[in-house]
């Protein structure tokens, strides 16, 4: 499978940027295994006019065969995987394959994430995206529909069956071509767009569709899919014509519309069901007990001046805020792109000038010292840490423990014991793509009272989500307060 990303650029803005925001460097030549084979990211040409990068997966059919859903018909496996022991187009057509590549390759940049140059990442780009062998289910009226109301330029051409046979016609390949020479989508909207339509032009996954599945469409899907003309069509191909998904992520795309069109908040909207009623059918998601452990646990220390460090689109800031109790609240994130969501979120525009002193957004990195972070009451590192390579982390260690200093610190992360009882997450694999890292409970209580004994602090640990007896909570939190001196402790 192959597909190429390409910009132009000037002097004062090189295409060569592209680097910077892919976090591949041109002059390398880098490989990165996945469950299917071997990615390979390349440029085959860097120069300050134009620059291209290539992503090349090798599919490795025995691994798709033994790890595929094809044996297992009815649950969402690729139609055609059931041959895979003979031969197919899957190790080399685009579909979901190539879809998870890119979202495991490419993450950093599909958030709009990049340290580097985080203004360049916020800012729309002229983009040539080309896919050589594409299934399309649907032709190429399709492939326009799914693609052009999104502000592509489509070109679409189909494959011959065998060119040296011209009367046997065109197979169900295309290839494709994708331009926005005008610069009006990001590269993180760019390959989420990509995320989501190869598999819906394939109409197949590699793997089972479970119920992460919505989460993961609506996040890829977040700005434009609620609006897409094709918007029935996407959802129910990505999620593999699962009814009980497809009408969930209906209902949760309905609300998305009805806030768009009241100017407000999905949760704001969503909180409007009886809270009583809604329980009874849907358990409290982790996410919500994360945050609502958190608030107990700042509220426990009497924090007032809080900073929400690493806050990406500002659910725990928003959930601060409703509380009167904290006084200061800062989000601080490195991607310009989150910080925008999250100011939406909080309708910083709208939001009344007593409120509107209580909350701050600001753009800055965790891995270096800031001395706009220091004096605060506590500081929050909700699903952070393992975000980033281990090697950083005595990095943002010394900048939140060494340098900012709050007197409490709450550290949360997933407890990798715990992702056996996730019975849709394959053994050996982490729960977000992203993830570099996820610890047992004694890595991260050995790593947490390491911290706390260089720079001053006590510790304890808390779950968050139903401790299971066997493996543990879902969520570690860690919870750090500054030691008494010994002048504190005679007094």
């Amino acid at each position: 499978m192959f597909l190429t990303i390409s910009t132009t650029g000037t002097p004062e803005r090189p295409a060569t940027d592209l680097g910077f925001l892919l976090h591949k460097h041109p002059e390398k030549t880098q490989a990165f295994s996945t469950s299917y084979g071997t990615a390979h990211v390349l440029y085959p040409e860097a120069t300050e006019e134009q620059c291209t990068a290539a992503l090349l997966l090798e599919v490795d059919p025995v691994a798709l065969v033994r790890r595929g859903k094809g044996k297992d018909k009815g649950r969402g496996g690729a139609p055609d995987a059931a041959l895979a022991q003979y031969v197919n187009d899957r190790p080399y057509a685009a579909s979901s394959l190539l879809a998870v590549a890119l979202s495991a390759v490419f993450s950093s940049a599909m958030r709009g994430v990049c340290n580097a140059r985080p203004e360049r990442a916020a800012q729309p780009l002229p983009l040539r995206i080309e896919v050589p062998a594409l299934p399309a289910r649907g032709g190429a009226e399709l492939v326009r529909g799914l693609f052009e109301p999104l502000g592509w330029t489509v070109s679409v051409e189909p494959v011959p069956l065998d060119e040296r046979f011209p009367e046997w016609g065109d197979s169900r390949y295309v290839r494709l071509v994708l331009d926005v020479p005008d610069g009006r989508l990001t590269l993180g909207e760019a390959l989420r767009h990509l995320y989501v339509l190869l598999p819906v032009l394939d109409d197949a996954k590699h793997y089972w569709v479970s119920q992460d599945e919505v989460d993961k469409l609506l996040r890829a899907g977040e700005g434009w899919l609620a609006g897409h003309p094709e918007e029935r069509l996407i959802t129910s191909r990505y999620l593999a014509r699962r009814w009980s998904l497809t009408r969930e992520a209906a209902e949760r795309l309905a609300l998305v519309r009805l806030a768009d069109a009241d100017d407000t908040d999905v949760e704001e909207i969503d909180n409007a069901v009886d809270e009583e009623q809604d329980t009874e059918d849907k358990p409290v998601p982790l996410a919500v007990r994360r945050r609502e452990a958190i608030l107990a646990a700042l509220t426990a220390a009497g924090s007032a001046r809080v900073l929400d460090l690493g806050c990406g689109q500002g659910q725990l800031v928003q959930a601060l805020l409703k509380d009167t109790r904290f006084t200061e609240i800062v989000g601080v994130d490195v991607s310009m792109r989150a910080l925008t969501v999250a100011a939406r979120r909080l309708r910083l525009d709208r939001m009344g000038e007593r409120q509107a002193e209580r909350v701050t957004l600001l753009q800055g990195s965790l891995a270096y010292t800031d001395k706009r972070l220091k004096g605060y009451d506590a500081a929050v590192l909700s699903e952070v840490i393992e975000h980033l390579d281990v090697e950083r982390l005595p990095a943002l260690e010394y900048a939140v423990f060494g340098s900012a200093r709050p007197r409490t610190v709450l550290v949360t992360t997933p407890n990798v014991e715990y992702n056996v009882r996730w019975e849709t997450l394959p053994a050996g694999h982490v729960r977000h793509g992203d993830h570099r890292f996820e610890w047992t409970r004694e890595e991260f209580g050995a790593w947490a009272r390491q911290v706390a004994e260089r720079h001053g602090y006590d510790v304890g640990f808390a779950p968050v989500g139903d401790d299971d007896p066997e493996v543990g909570p879902p969520t570690q939190m860690a919870i750090f307060t500054q030691a008494a001196t010994e002048e504190e402790q005679a007094a």
